[in-house]
């Protein structure tokens, strides 16, 4: 019996810890040669939806210092060999939580492995829900010779909206950081 409340906790665990990670899912285009993109450029999205300013400002920072570091440089011509441009999003999910209180069946009052008088404890179940905030950062990438989408990469994970700014900056950096780690693609 305490074995499997042992394994029933941990599986709980494991499911709660899924659920606060980060989601990355990402395509391209496999004709691609990406050794030849070396610029980028932003450029707005027309019609998506964006986040508050400074933290656009914040994403588009993260994504320059990781596409530095993989080698492309970041211009305001025209020429650039990338058009890049980011979309955010925020949405609610409900939780629902039920804790129960009280022991329900068990050995009893002189319980034990000697025996002892049988008997059942009171439970109470209740519950409450909650409001849990998910964002999703999207980049698109286009090749600005070809004006065509050769690579999308999607982080989605569960936010607090009330975080301080140095740990949404941190989330921030996490996702672009895990977001960009499959670029440039390997070609199989």
């Amino acid at each position: 019996m305490k074995r499997s409340l042992m394994l029933l906790a941990a599986l709980l665990f494991s499911l709660a810890t899924a659920a606060f990670a980060q989601d990355v899912r990402y395509n391209f285009d496999s004709s691609e040669d990406f050794s030849k993109f070396k610029t980028y450029k932003w450029v707005d999205v027309k019609g998506a939806d964006h986040a508050n300013e400074l933290t656009q400002k914040q994403i588009k920072q993260s994504f320059d210092s990781q596409l530095a570091a993989k080698g492309l440089q970041k211009t305001d011509a025209d020429t650039a060999d990338l058009y890049l441009g980011i979309q955010t999003a925020i949405g609610t999910e409900k939780q629902f939580t039920s804790y129960n209180t009280g022991w329900g069946y068990g050995p009893g009052w002189g319980g034990g492995w000697y025996g002892g008088y049988g008997g059942m404890a009171s439970t109470t179940t209740t519950g409450s829900t909650s409001t849990i905030y998910v964002g999703t950062l999207v980049l698109d990438m286009y090749d600005s010779a070809k004006k065509s989408l050769v690579w999308r990469g999607v982080a989605t994970k569960t936010i607090d909206p009330k975080a301080k700014p140095e740990k949404q900056q941190k989330n921030i950096d996490k996702a672009v950081k895990k977001l960009l780690k499959n670029y440039p693609p390997v070609k199989k």
